[in-house]
């Protein structure tokens, strides 16, 4: 496969996308420059163009940010549930209003392909409408003890002020998915966007200030110097909670600064899921789930399919059939019409993924479509099929997060079981069987927090995501998702 699909402008479509997206951080209601006038180029991975310079955080913007944070958390932990459920709602409708602008802002600045970007902006405004619903749901719980001797009360109060850490491979879900919940719950945040995607943070952060949301509880601070931004406001006494999406490596690291202050922390960290296919499997159904779990946001999603153990009967037709599918698609700059596949985010994640692919060749798979990087501009790799894949192959051992399916074979339920758990992380698991008794007992038996029987696609706004293992702490979405937010208070009583 080749880069065919014509590139854009990216200079003449950053115009037109950034006349209302600010380039400062927004801190206590204000759009500013940093406080030493540094900047962050963000660049177009499609063209390797430059899109435009953002500010970059210093410390004391951090400081600043927290400040503003802890000010406006009185009077926002006050606020009735139902305004603050229609603040969301408000931030809801205007991004619904302005999806596919922002959809064109994603795929500018991270480069996946349009269709992903719609669907990820759609998926990130639906964080606002479920936890505006859920902002007048939290409720309490009352009892008598056992002993008779009085009652307990229990009152579920804003834990505090909570820092947010998103990643670059969905700027805008990844955003709203950590404040809904925190602005329902009544908390204020001080947010960091990845480096490479901070616009499209800096946009919802217009969009929360046009629905309403008051100065200083939505607090957004772009910034390269990561490590100096988590030690200043994980340091700050006043900093209670850190919800952080991103690689398992970075999440021990922010655990143990989080460990000083005994901050209470959310993790949503690296994933090697496994895609199990039965020979039972309705196969068609199987390789469309398949396309789903490898393919959406260009395989570089934490939920994306790693690691293909399908049964030794059906696993070269499987591979094949994949081949061909992932083949078809088109590669190109993620804003040309008809694109299905757009660059990787950055040149050290396409060199990663080429190395991975290289040494799993050299130990003995065979590719069956892909397997080399185009040339030209832009951080592109084509989809690419390994079959034989042998289990000294690092690709299986790490997240790829790319468009690269390696395909094992297996004899009987306990080899895949036993392969697919044999990994230290446990995000999520893909099983495609024609036997629900099976589904269900091989889905109890994985070890991971999530399970997509016969579903390429288990992420729903409704729903708990997380995982076990080395893949993260507590949950996002759903009702438990508010829940991490909040702390529990106990009262003793009698009447």
């Amino acid at each position: 496969m080749t880069t065919t699909a014509p590139a854009h402008d990216t200079k003449a479509v950053a115009a037109e996308l950034l006349e209302w997206v600010p380039t400062g951080a927004l801190i206590g209601g204000r759009w500013q420059g940093s406080a030493d006038g540094r900047e962050i180029e963000v660049l177009d991975p499609a063209t390797e163009a430059p899109i435009t310079a953002v500010c970059d955080g210093a410390p004391s913007d951090a400081t600043a940010a927290v400040d503003a944070a802890a000010e406006a958390l009185g009077s926002w932990g006050r606020t009735a549930p139902r305004e603050r459920a229609e603040l969301l709602r408000r931030a809801f409708t205007l991004m619904t209003e302005r999806a596919e602008s922002l959809a064109r802002l994603v795929t500018l600045e991270n480069g996946k392909a349009l269709p992903d970007a719609r669907g990820e902006v759609a998926y990130a405004a639906e964080f606002f409408r479920w936890y505006a619903e859920e902002a007048v749901r939290n409720v309490g719980e009352l009892m008598t003890a056992p002993s008779g001797a009085n009652r307990i009360l229990v009152a579920y109060q804003p834990i505090g002020v909570a820092a947010l850490i998103t990643p670059w491979n969905f700027p805008a879900a990844m955003l709203t998915r950590k404040i809904g919940p925190a602005l329902a719950a009544g908390c204020t945040v001080v947010c960091k966007p990845a480096s490479e995607t901070p616009l499209t943070a800096l946009a919802i952060g217009r969009i929360l200030e046009e629905a309403g949301v008051p100065a200083g509880v939505v607090n957004i601070v772009p910034s390269r110097r990561s490590s100096d931004f988590s030690r200043t406001v994980l340091g700050d006494d006043r900093v209670r909670k850190l919800s952080f999406t991103g690689s398992t490596e970075v999440g021990r690291t922010l655990l143990a600064l989080a460990a000083d202050k005994v901050v209470s922390c959310s993790m949503e960290l690296g994933g090697n899921a496994p895609f199990l296919v039965f020979a039972d499997a309705d196969l068609e159904a199987a390789l469309e789930g398949a396309m789903v779990a490898k393919m959406r946001n260009g395989g570089e999603a934490c939920t994306a399919a790693n690691r293909f153990f399908v049964e030794a009967s059906v696993a070269g037709r499987f591979a094949e059939l994949l081949a061909e599918r992932m083949g078809a698609l088109r590669m190109g700059p993620g804003l040309t019409a008809g694109v299905q596949v757009g660059p990787l985010v950055n040149a050290s994640s396409r060199d990663k993924v080429d190395e991975l692919v290289h040494d799993a060749v050299g130990e003995g798979a065979s590719p069956l479509t892909g397997a080399a990087a185009p040339e030209g501009p832009g951080f592109f790799y084509p989809p690419t099929v390994l079959a034989g894949v042998p289990s000294s192959a690092e690709l299986l051992r790490t997240e790829i997060f790319g468009p690269v399916a390696p395909v094992v074979g297996f004899r009987d339920e306990d080899e895949a079981v036993s392969l697919a758990n044999d990994t230290e992380y446990g995000l999520v698991s893909y099983v495609y069987t024609g036997d629900l008794a099976r589904g269900l007992r091989v889905a109890e038996a994985l070890e991971s927090g999530m399970v997509g029987l016969n579903r390429g696609l288990v992420s729903d706004p409704a729903a708990p995501f997380g995982g076990v293992k080395q893949s993260g702490l507590g949950r996002e979405g759903g009702h438990e998702g508010m829940l991490e937010y909040l702390e529990a208070k106990y009262i003793a009583t009698s009447w």
